[in-house]
């Protein structure tokens, strides 16, 4: 059954992710619900793709989090003649001491933001999903762990395709939410160009988390209480894309594991010991947009992921609440 809402674990991630967000808020303004979905990602350890237009704060958002979390952070700017060994790094010959030493590539960072992934070739796109799923490098055969935390922020611009090589569905399906920014509004925007017209609101972030409370956060978001109903609520929702009409390809086991870790997250970050049909609700477009293929002719009649989500979370009957809350939730 459920855990104690007076869990200390879930108490301190509560805290601490609340500081994180009101100081990247400092830097980013008005998006608000982008940082906790990448919160939730964090402390689910998966990665996100960030899909959209150029200049709306993603840099500006992975180096805020980065030294909001004390992290190592490492841009990678993807281009078509980037090679693997340009992202896991390389031995070089030393001629001093007679051996080959290893030189670090940018994926040794524990923020590593992805700029343009859909610019890179297939072979070095394989070399960075390898890396994320593995959570290691090979160079030369010999194989090198990667930092904890280790999160990638991978950036695609939706519009602009010419000159790119799309992610195959099997390597999309790697990120744990595929998340928007979106143009700021109006007023926002003001807000933007006063924080920025003296100096970088960024120089004044400081670390407000250490490395094990990040693995003690991680631990109490798998100890989140999850009923057996909403487990069915989780599955039905997952069943219903391989079902629908308008898909050809729906999501995979690896997506409802997402949506269940990812509503523990969402749980946790909001003080709770238990998944609610909400949490589920409000990530399901996140985590399994991305991973449906529609069929040809729903895309020519204009279909989206967004819809088909929309509609099975609004068709799929949520379970009530007398059967999921038990009487340590009560």
């Amino acid at each position: 059954m459920g855990q104690s809402t007076t869990t200390p674990d879930i108490a301190g991630l509560q805290q601490s992710a609340r500081q994180i967000q009101e100081q990247i808020g400092r830097v980013i303004v008005g998006k608000a619900a982008t940082v906790e979905l990448l919160l939730v990602a964090l402390f689910s350890n998966g990665h996100v793709l960030l899909e959209d237009v150029p200049g709306v704060g993603k840099t500006t958002l992975a180096k805020a989090l980065a030294r909001s979390l004390g992290c190592t952070f490492s841009r990678i700017q993807f281009t078509p003649d980037l090679l693997p060994s340009d992202i896991t790094g390389v031995n070089v010959f030393n001629q001093q001491t007679g051996q080959f030493e290893y030189r670090a590539g940018p994926i040794m960072a524990q923020i590593v933001l992805a700029d343009e992934i859909n610019r890179a070739g297939p072979r070095t796109q394989s070399a960075l999903l390898e890396a994320m799923e593995e959570r290691q490098v090979t160079v030369d055969g010999e194989t090198r762990p990667l930092p904890y935390p280790f999160l990638v922020m991978a950036t695609q611009n939706p519009v602009e395709l010419e000159g790119t090589f799309p992610l195959p569905e099997a390597q999309v399906d790697r990120f744990l939410m595929r998340v928007g920014i979106g143009y700021p509004q109006r007023e926002e925007e003001r807000q933007i160009l006063r924080r920025f017209r003296a100096d970088n609101p960024l120089e004044r972030l400081t670390p407000l988390i250490d490395t094990e409370a990040l693995r003690q956060a991680n631990l109490a978001c798998r100890q989140v209480h999850v009923h057996p109903v909403l487990e069915d609520y989780i599955l039905d929702l997952t069943l219903g894309t391989r079902q629908h009409a308008d898909v050809e390809l729906g999501a995979s086991p690896r997506g409802s594991l997402a949506l269940y870790r990812t509503s523990q997250a969402l749980a946790a970050l909001r003080g709770r010991v238990y998944v609610i049909p909400d949490d589920v609700q409000e990530l399901a477009m996140p985590v399994l947009g991305h991973r449906l293929m529609l069929r040809a002719d729903a895309r020519l009649r204009g279909r989206k992921a967004a819809q088909v989500i929309d509609r099975l979370v609004e068709q799929t009957p949520a379970p009530a609440e007398e059967t999921w809350r038990t009487p340590a939730q009560a």
